[in-house]
């Protein structure tokens, strides 16, 4: 491997192989331990998410020892952004779930198939992107105005005043259910049965397949946002997989803290705003134009700053509402309760 971090790291045929084999054995032992459909306690998912993220600190300490500070850098800058833009796809896992009606037991089960579904396909993305950024060096202006542009549409959206949440399925998953029939109810952990000499897709198939997909969208602005931090395919490829892998556990811990987090859309706009104009510089500099550009440690400190910032008065404000709410009078009895999504309701549409 390349010291320092400044140029793609030079990985081998043999430390990529040896990279996946390490990761598949990490999912098997997952799927493992997780194999028999149960409710996930905030224990399990607590013990497993800090598991995750110790994993993902010691796969950059190895980077720090073998490749430098530089490339050990990325690596966290690239993980901590997938990780923080990941989060933001458990608001739509949770109306995925809501949607299909899936039973508690059995979310564990379509959360780590989705994932696995999503990190194939987020492969196929990645390895697309490297090959067009060794070509054409121009890219990066596209990549650069597309997280900009982002970043504008999740700032109108968070200040929305009509936030209507409702699930609406991607063309594919029509496509698979309009092609495959299906049942109506659950059969266990079964993708396919057999009725009256037919065989039927289940909805645990169609939900999978809805999660895996569906990540794939966030991963239109995830890609290159990491893109802006590295241009090393094993670097990309490496933090969104540790991003990913824990995201079943993260699904189940601070799921119910979800809709505290009322700020976190304007955090992920500042990020992605500003990884944008460092692609933008980048390019810019690329082309002979002498301009300033951000290091990787100012972009891993902005990132969490930003994060950490973005929590804190997130948690404030949601503390906030709820005195506010503790301290509002009781409905008189036997009249009509009026839920006008600033009261007593959240507004969201399961």
């Amino acid at each position: 491997m390349k010291a320092g971090g400044a140029f793609p790291v030079d990985v081998s045929f043999s430390i990529w192989a040896v990279t996946v084999v390490g990761l598949c054995a990490l999912v098997a032992v997952d799927f493992f331990v997780g194999r028999k459909p149960h409710e996930v306690s905030l224990k399990e998912a607590g013990t497993w998410t800090v598991v995750w993220i110790v994993l993902a600190a010691a796969f950059g300490a190895g980077l720090l020892v073998t490749a430098g500070g530089g490339t050990s850098g990325e690596f966290f800058a690239g993980y901590i952004t997938e990780k923080s833009l990941s989060v933001d796809n458990l608001f739509v896992f949770v109306l995925i779930m809501a949607k299909f009606a899936v039973p508690t037991i059995y979310q564990q089960r379509v959360l780590m198939v989705g994932v696995l579904i999503a990190l194939v396909l987020r492969a196929g993305f990645i390895a697309a992107g490297a090959a067009i950024i060794a070509s054409f060096s121009w890219v990066f202006f596209l990549f650069g105005g597309f997280l900009v542009w982002t970043a504008w549409k999740l700032i109108q959206e968070a200040r929305a005043e009509d936030e209507t949440e409702a699930y609406e399925e991607n063309r594919l998953l029509k496509a698979v259910e309009r092609r495959f029939p299906s049942t109506d109810r659950y059969h266990g952990t079964k993708l396919f049965v057999r009725e009256n000499g037919r065989r039927l897709m289940t909805p645990m198939l169609i939900v999978m397949l809805a999660i895996g997909t569906t990540d794939v969208l966030f991963a239109l602005d995830s890609i290159p946002a990491i893109f802006g931090l590295t241009q090393d395919p094993y670097i990309v490829f490496t933090a969104n997989a540790f991003a990913l892998m824990g995201l079943r556990q993260l699904y189940f811990l601070i799921g119910g803290l979800l809709k505290k987090l009322v700020h976190l859309s304007y955090g992920l706009s500042v990020i992605l705003g500003f990884i944008g104009v460092k692609l933008v510089l980048h390019a810019l500099h690329e082309t002979g134009v002498h301009v300033p550009q951000i290091s990787t440690p100012v972009s891993l400190a902005v990132i969490c700053a930003v994060l950490v910032l973005t929590t804190a008065t997130s948690l404030y404000a949601a503390r906030k509402q709820d005195r506010a709410e503790a301290k509002s009078p009781e409905p008189v009895s036997g009249g009509p309760v009026w839920d006008d999504g600033e009261h007593g309701g959240n507004g969201r549409h399961e």
